[in-house]
């Protein structure tokens, strides 16, 4: 083996055992259960430290008029802290607000602290609100996707600004049917017979027409709404510069 090969070798078993002696997350054996009612909503943490198990801490937000939709942002870690942020959409309130809640938990041997305040109240007047509507969310790392079955548009919020903006629909108008994401941050907005995927950074990079929606990895997809036909779509891509503005369509 050449001294070369030999350095190569030896930098792949480095890589190797440094990522096999990755820490896990302090949090990696607990988990935050959610129940309650559409206008009140409890939370739980439960699972086990190095040193205990059981359940270690709980509380309840709210109140809402009615939440459609929750969804829970990916965490940060600083030392034995990890924080997260909890999205709810108030569905029937008027507007539509987002409450981001910025979630809290300081991990011991032995127990979990967890702390869950109110951040932010988000207006998202763009939206339709109602008691009977379907309330659609998806995100990707950097951006939430938020629609109702009454919205012919639905919006994304950044999650770093939280500025909303309303994304294009199409002529005629037609109302939200889904949000679907995959792992890589893609996210496919269904209106009618019409969709839209939205790229990691935000800006649209294919529509057509048909009903078309993305698997995620951990949570599926119902599909009786959506599977409603087997004709190849005719799909659009928009290139553009990463950071142009998006189209309306």
């Amino acid at each position: 083996m050449s001294h070369i090969s030999r350095i190569l070798v030896a930098l792949a078993l480095s890589a190797i055992a440094a990522q096999a002696q990755t820490p896990a997350a302090p949090d990696a054996n607990l988990y935050t259960n959610y129940y309650g009612t559409p206008t009140s909503v409890n939370w739980i943490v439960c699972g086990s430290t190095l040193q205990s198990s059981g359940c270690y801490d709980f509380g309840t937000i709210g109140p809402f008029v009615q939440v459609g939709a929750m969804l829970e942002s990916n965490p940060t870690v600083k030392s034995n802290v990890v924080t997260r942020f909890v999205y709810v959409v108030d569905a029937a309130a008027s507007p539509v607000t987002l409450y981001v809640y910025k979630k809290t938990d300081t991990v011991s041997s032995s127990f979990d602290t967890t702390v869950v305040t109110l951040f932010k109240a988000v207006s998202l007047s763009q939206l339709v609100p109602g008691s009977s509507v379907t309330t659609y969310m998806a995100a990707n790392p950097k951006f939430l996707f938020i629609g109702t079955s009454l919205s012919p548009n639905a919006v994304s919020v950044s999650k770093s600004t939280l500025k909303v903006s309303e994304l294009g629909g199409f002529s005629p108008p037609a109302d939200i049917t889904s949000i679907t994401s995959n792992q890589y941050g893609y996210v496919t907005v269904t209106q009618g017979s019409a969709f839209t995927v939205y790229g990691p950074d935000g800006s649209a990079f294919e529509d057509g027409g048909g009903t078309e929606f993305m698997l995620g990895t951990t949570q599926a997809v119902p599909a009786a709404s959506l599977l409603i036909g087997n004709v190849a779509p005719e799909v659009h891509f928009h290139a553009r510069p990463t950071g142009a503005q998006k189209d309306n369509h």
